[in-house]
Protein backbone atom coordinates (compact mmCIF):
# COMPACT_ATOMS: atom_id res chain seq x y z
CA UNK A 1 0.00 0.00 0.00
CA UNK A 2 0.97 3.65 -0.76
CA UNK A 3 1.95 4.92 2.65
CA UNK A 4 2.04 8.79 1.73
CA UNK A 5 -0.93 10.45 3.50
CA UNK A 6 -3.38 12.30 0.87
CA UNK A 7 -5.39 14.61 2.79
CA UNK A 8 -7.73 15.24 -0.03
CA UNK A 9 -8.70 11.22 -0.20
CA UNK A 10 -7.51 9.99 3.10
CA UNK A 11 -10.46 8.92 5.35
CA UNK A 12 -8.20 9.64 9.02
CA UNK A 13 -9.80 8.32 12.06
CA UNK A 14 -8.68 10.32 15.19
CA UNK A 15 -9.80 8.89 18.51
CA UNK A 16 -10.19 11.06 20.98
CA UNK A 17 -11.18 13.67 18.96
CA UNK A 18 -13.63 15.37 21.11
CA UNK A 19 -11.20 15.59 24.40
CA UNK A 20 -8.63 18.68 25.06
CA UNK A 21 -5.76 17.36 22.02
CA UNK A 22 -8.20 15.77 20.03
CA UNK A 23 -10.04 19.05 18.97
CA UNK A 24 -7.25 21.02 18.34
CA UNK A 25 -5.49 18.43 16.30
CA UNK A 26 -9.02 18.04 14.23
CA UNK A 27 -8.53 21.85 13.95
CA UNK A 28 -5.46 21.54 12.54
CA UNK A 29 -5.91 18.89 10.30
CA UNK A 30 -8.96 20.87 8.91
CA UNK A 31 -6.64 23.81 8.36
CA UNK A 32 -3.85 21.75 6.42
CA UNK A 33 -7.07 20.77 3.81
CA UNK A 34 -7.98 17.34 5.30
CA UNK A 35 -11.15 16.35 3.73
CA UNK A 36 -12.64 13.12 5.73
CA UNK A 37 -12.18 12.94 9.42
CA UNK A 38 -13.56 10.39 11.90
CA UNK A 39 -14.30 11.52 14.70
CA UNK A 40 -16.61 8.93 16.96
CA UNK A 41 -17.64 9.59 20.29
CA UNK A 42 -17.55 7.12 22.52
CA UNK A 43 -20.65 5.30 22.52
CA UNK A 44 -19.92 5.24 18.55
CA UNK A 45 -16.51 3.63 19.40
CA UNK A 46 -16.22 1.95 22.43
CA UNK A 47 -12.18 1.53 22.40
CA UNK A 48 -11.87 -1.23 25.08
CA UNK A 49 -14.74 -3.36 23.10
CA UNK A 50 -12.36 -5.28 20.49
CA UNK A 51 -15.86 -6.40 18.64
CA UNK A 52 -16.77 -2.97 18.71
CA UNK A 53 -13.38 -1.51 17.42
CA UNK A 54 -13.32 -4.72 14.58
CA UNK A 55 -16.85 -3.65 13.45
CA UNK A 56 -16.75 -0.03 13.16
CA UNK A 57 -13.20 -0.46 11.06
CA UNK A 58 -15.17 -2.42 9.06
CA UNK A 59 -17.67 -0.35 8.41
CA UNK A 60 -15.86 2.67 8.33
CA UNK A 61 -12.59 1.74 6.54
CA UNK A 62 -10.31 4.75 7.30
CA UNK A 63 -6.55 4.54 5.45
CA UNK A 64 -4.92 6.58 8.69
CA UNK A 65 -5.33 6.44 12.24
CA UNK A 66 -4.07 9.00 14.63
CA UNK A 67 -4.53 7.77 18.14
CA UNK A 68 -5.02 10.20 20.84
CA UNK A 69 -7.64 8.58 23.33
CA UNK A 70 -6.33 8.22 26.73
CA UNK A 71 -7.40 7.73 30.26
CA UNK A 72 -5.34 10.79 31.92
CA UNK A 73 -5.00 12.65 35.00
CA UNK A 74 -2.60 14.45 37.49
CA UNK A 75 0.31 13.09 40.04
CA UNK A 76 -3.81 12.51 42.20
CA UNK A 77 -5.53 10.92 39.74
CA UNK A 78 -2.51 8.44 38.47
CA UNK A 79 -2.32 7.15 42.18
CA UNK A 80 -5.76 6.72 43.03
CA UNK A 81 -6.20 4.35 39.30
CA UNK A 82 -3.22 2.86 38.67
CA UNK A 83 -4.44 -0.32 37.67
CA UNK A 84 -7.39 1.58 35.42
CA UNK A 85 -4.46 3.88 33.77
CA UNK A 86 -2.69 0.72 33.01
CA UNK A 87 -5.32 -1.54 31.93
CA UNK A 88 -7.22 0.96 29.48
CA UNK A 89 -4.21 2.65 27.93
CA UNK A 90 -2.92 -0.69 27.14
CA UNK A 91 -5.87 -2.33 25.86
CA UNK A 92 -7.31 0.73 23.43
CA UNK A 93 -3.54 0.87 22.09
CA UNK A 94 -3.34 -2.81 21.57
CA UNK A 95 -6.42 -3.12 20.03
CA UNK A 96 -6.42 -0.40 17.56
CA UNK A 97 -3.35 -0.85 16.32
CA UNK A 98 -4.62 -5.00 15.58
CA UNK A 99 -7.22 -3.35 13.86
CA UNK A 100 -5.34 -1.14 11.93
CA UNK A 101 -3.04 -3.96 10.59
CA UNK A 102 -6.33 -6.21 9.95
CA UNK A 103 -7.82 -3.62 7.74
CA UNK A 104 -4.52 -2.66 6.19
CA UNK A 105 -4.38 0.74 6.86
CA UNK A 106 -2.03 2.76 5.47
CA UNK A 107 -0.56 4.57 8.24
CA UNK A 108 -0.76 4.87 12.28
CA UNK A 109 0.69 7.87 14.90
CA UNK A 110 0.83 6.92 18.34
CA UNK A 111 0.82 9.65 20.84
CA UNK A 112 2.62 8.54 23.69
CA UNK A 113 3.64 10.00 26.78
CA UNK A 114 6.60 11.87 28.51
CA UNK A 115 5.54 9.75 31.43
CA UNK A 116 7.35 6.36 29.84
CA UNK A 117 10.43 8.24 30.05
CA UNK A 118 12.78 6.90 33.24
CA UNK A 119 12.15 9.14 36.75
CA UNK A 120 16.27 10.15 36.43
CA UNK A 121 16.50 10.45 32.48
CA UNK A 122 19.07 13.11 32.00
CA UNK A 123 18.03 16.46 30.62
CA UNK A 124 17.12 17.33 28.50
CA UNK A 125 15.40 13.62 27.43
CA UNK A 126 16.78 12.00 24.68
CA UNK A 127 14.74 9.68 22.29
CA UNK A 128 17.01 7.11 23.31
CA UNK A 129 17.38 7.13 27.10
CA UNK A 130 13.89 6.01 26.88
CA UNK A 131 14.45 2.35 28.54
CA UNK A 132 17.41 3.35 30.72
CA UNK A 133 15.31 2.75 33.88
CA UNK A 134 12.05 2.34 35.65
CA UNK A 135 9.17 5.64 34.96
CA UNK A 136 8.63 7.84 38.01
CA UNK A 137 6.69 5.77 40.56
CA UNK A 138 3.76 7.83 40.26
CA UNK A 139 2.63 7.91 36.82
CA UNK A 140 4.62 4.64 36.05
CA UNK A 141 1.54 2.19 34.93
CA UNK A 142 0.51 4.82 32.39
CA UNK A 143 3.57 5.35 31.26
CA UNK A 144 4.55 1.88 30.54
CA UNK A 145 1.15 1.41 29.28
CA UNK A 146 1.87 3.99 26.73
CA UNK A 147 5.23 2.91 26.08
CA UNK A 148 4.13 -0.91 25.14
CA UNK A 149 2.41 0.41 22.25
CA UNK A 150 5.88 2.13 21.34
CA UNK A 151 7.13 -1.40 21.36
CA UNK A 152 4.14 -2.95 19.64
CA UNK A 153 3.82 -0.38 16.51
CA UNK A 154 8.14 -1.36 15.64
CA UNK A 155 6.96 -5.06 16.14
CA UNK A 156 4.36 -4.83 13.41
CA UNK A 157 6.72 -2.63 11.17
CA UNK A 158 9.48 -5.37 11.39
CA UNK A 159 7.04 -8.66 10.74
CA UNK A 160 4.20 -7.01 9.04
CA UNK A 161 5.58 -3.96 7.17
CA UNK A 162 2.90 -1.48 9.50
CA UNK A 163 4.09 2.04 9.29
CA UNK A 164 3.33 3.12 12.97
CA UNK A 165 5.10 6.15 14.11
CA UNK A 166 4.81 7.17 18.19
CA UNK A 167 5.51 10.82 19.02
CA UNK A 168 6.33 11.45 22.65
CA UNK A 169 4.89 15.19 23.90
CA UNK A 170 5.88 16.96 26.58
CA UNK A 171 3.32 18.40 29.22
CA UNK A 172 0.62 19.93 27.00
CA UNK A 173 -1.64 23.44 28.43
CA UNK A 174 -4.20 25.92 26.68
CA UNK A 175 -7.56 26.91 25.91
CA UNK A 176 -10.11 23.32 26.71
CA UNK A 177 -7.87 22.10 29.06
CA UNK A 178 -8.83 19.61 31.89
CA UNK A 179 -9.29 22.07 34.75
CA UNK A 180 -11.55 19.33 37.03
CA UNK A 181 -9.54 19.29 40.37
CA UNK A 182 -9.69 15.74 40.73
CA UNK A 183 -7.79 14.89 37.24
CA UNK A 184 -6.05 18.01 35.90
CA UNK A 185 -2.16 18.44 35.68
CA UNK A 186 -0.47 21.09 37.01
CA UNK A 187 -1.17 24.12 35.13
CA UNK A 188 -4.99 24.13 35.07
CA UNK A 189 -5.43 22.86 38.36
CA UNK A 190 -2.80 25.83 39.65
CA UNK A 191 -4.30 28.39 37.56
CA UNK A 192 -8.35 27.35 38.59
CA UNK A 193 -7.08 27.38 42.75
CA UNK A 194 -5.43 31.20 42.50
CA UNK A 195 -8.25 32.12 40.58
CA UNK A 196 -10.86 30.65 42.90
CA UNK A 197 -8.88 32.03 45.85
CA UNK A 198 -8.52 35.55 44.27
CA UNK A 199 -12.24 35.84 43.90
CA UNK A 200 -12.53 34.51 47.23
CA UNK A 201 -10.56 36.68 48.77
CA UNK A 202 -8.54 33.97 50.40
CA UNK A 203 -4.73 34.76 51.88
CA UNK A 204 -3.15 31.59 50.47
CA UNK A 205 -2.83 28.77 48.08
CA UNK A 206 -1.45 25.65 48.86
CA UNK A 207 0.58 23.93 46.40
CA UNK A 208 1.76 20.33 46.32
CA UNK A 209 5.28 19.54 47.04
CA UNK A 210 8.27 21.87 47.20
CA UNK A 211 8.06 23.69 44.09
CA UNK A 212 11.87 22.04 43.03
CA UNK A 213 10.73 20.24 40.10
CA UNK A 214 11.11 21.49 36.66
CA UNK A 215 8.55 20.66 33.96
CA UNK A 216 8.24 21.86 29.86
CA UNK A 217 5.36 22.31 28.70
CA UNK A 218 3.73 23.00 25.02
CA UNK A 219 1.11 24.79 23.81
CA UNK A 220 -1.82 22.13 22.84
CA UNK A 221 -2.13 24.31 18.76
CA UNK A 222 1.52 23.82 18.78
CA UNK A 223 1.74 19.87 19.91
CA UNK A 224 -1.93 19.40 17.29
CA UNK A 225 0.75 21.17 14.58
CA UNK A 226 3.35 18.73 15.33
CA UNK A 227 0.94 15.58 14.99
CA UNK A 228 -0.46 16.87 11.72
CA UNK A 229 3.47 17.48 10.05
CA UNK A 230 4.74 13.96 11.80
CA UNK A 231 1.13 12.44 10.12
CA UNK A 232 1.94 13.91 6.72
CA UNK A 233 5.79 13.41 6.69
CA UNK A 234 7.38 11.25 9.01
CA UNK A 235 7.47 7.36 8.62
CA UNK A 236 10.20 6.22 10.62
CA UNK A 237 10.50 3.63 13.42
CA UNK A 238 12.39 6.24 15.82
CA UNK A 239 9.95 7.52 18.61
CA UNK A 240 10.32 11.46 18.25
CA UNK A 241 10.04 13.83 21.21
CA UNK A 242 7.57 16.83 20.44
CA UNK A 243 7.78 19.65 22.68
CA UNK A 244 9.86 23.26 23.19
CA UNK A 245 12.98 22.77 25.03
CA UNK A 246 12.55 24.77 27.37
CA UNK A 247 12.25 24.29 31.35
CA UNK A 248 10.84 26.03 34.22
CA UNK A 249 10.19 25.46 37.95
CA UNK A 250 7.05 24.28 39.63
CA UNK A 251 8.01 27.24 41.72
CA UNK A 252 8.28 29.75 39.41
CA UNK A 253 5.18 28.67 37.47
CA UNK A 254 3.43 28.89 40.49
CA UNK A 255 4.70 32.65 40.63
CA UNK A 256 3.48 33.39 37.33
CA UNK A 257 0.80 31.77 37.18
CA UNK A 258 -0.04 33.86 40.41
CA UNK A 259 0.74 37.36 38.67
CA UNK A 260 -1.14 36.47 35.81
CA UNK A 261 -4.21 35.40 37.96
CA UNK A 262 -3.98 38.48 40.05
CA UNK A 263 -4.06 36.76 43.00
CA UNK A 264 -2.25 38.33 46.26
CA UNK A 265 -2.17 35.88 48.57
CA UNK A 266 0.50 33.68 49.54
CA UNK A 267 2.03 30.27 48.06
CA UNK A 268 1.84 27.27 50.74
CA UNK A 269 3.59 24.57 49.21
CA UNK A 270 2.87 21.39 50.89
CA UNK A 271 6.33 19.04 50.76
CA UNK A 272 3.93 15.66 52.24
CA UNK A 273 2.50 15.78 48.80
CA UNK A 274 4.61 14.29 45.49
CA UNK A 275 6.99 15.87 43.97
CA UNK A 276 6.35 13.70 40.98
CA UNK A 277 9.61 13.48 38.28
CA UNK A 278 12.56 15.76 39.96
CA UNK A 279 13.14 17.38 36.36
CA UNK A 280 11.57 17.30 32.26
CA UNK A 281 13.04 18.96 29.32
CA UNK A 282 13.55 17.58 25.80
CA UNK A 283 15.99 17.77 23.36
CA UNK A 284 13.84 18.05 20.14
CA UNK A 285 16.26 18.41 17.28
CA UNK A 286 14.57 14.72 15.90
CA UNK A 287 11.03 15.86 15.72
CA UNK A 288 12.76 19.28 13.64
CA UNK A 289 14.96 17.24 11.53
CA UNK A 290 12.28 14.19 10.69
CA UNK A 291 9.49 16.26 9.71
CA UNK A 292 10.42 20.44 10.39
CA UNK A 293 8.76 20.56 13.85
CA UNK A 294 9.49 23.78 16.25
CA UNK A 295 7.46 25.08 18.55
CA UNK A 296 6.23 28.58 18.02
CA UNK A 297 3.91 29.94 20.56
CA UNK A 298 5.76 31.61 24.09
CA UNK A 299 5.01 30.20 27.16
CA UNK A 300 3.71 33.52 28.18
CA UNK A 301 1.60 34.10 25.69
CA UNK A 302 -0.18 30.95 25.90
CA UNK A 303 -0.32 31.30 29.97
CA UNK A 304 -2.11 34.22 29.85
CA UNK A 305 -4.57 32.92 26.63
CA UNK A 306 -5.02 29.72 28.92
CA UNK A 307 -6.12 31.60 32.25
CA UNK A 308 -8.17 34.29 29.79
CA UNK A 309 -10.07 31.19 27.98
CA UNK A 310 -10.72 29.59 31.76
CA UNK A 311 -12.39 33.04 33.22
CA UNK A 312 -14.34 33.08 30.38
CA UNK A 313 -15.60 29.26 30.31
CA UNK A 314 -14.68 28.22 33.82
CA UNK A 315 -18.48 27.91 34.37
CA UNK A 316 -19.64 25.98 31.71
CA UNK A 317 -16.71 23.58 32.41
CA UNK A 318 -17.75 20.10 35.33
CA UNK A 319 -15.54 17.80 34.10
CA UNK A 320 -15.69 14.17 35.72
CA UNK A 321 -12.90 11.71 37.37
CA UNK A 322 -14.00 9.34 34.67
CA UNK A 323 -12.98 10.61 31.61
CA UNK A 324 -11.26 9.82 28.15
CA UNK A 325 -10.00 12.35 26.22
Amino acid sequence: MNSIVNLAEDRILITGAHGFLGRHVTSAFEAAGAKHLLRPTHAELDLLDRAAVTNWFEQHRPSVVVHLAAVVGGIGANRRHPGRFFYENLVMGVDLIEAARCFDVKKIVTVGTICAYPKFTPVPFQEDDLWNGYPEETNAPYGIAKKALLVMGQAYRQEYGTNAVYLLPVNLYGPHDDFNPMTSHVIPALIRKMIEARDAGAGEVEVWGDGSPSREFLHVRDAARAIVLATRHYDGADPVNIGTGGEITIKELAEQIRELAGFSGALKWNPDQPNGQPRRALATDRAKARFGFTAEIPFATGLAETIAWWQAHGAEETGAEDKTT
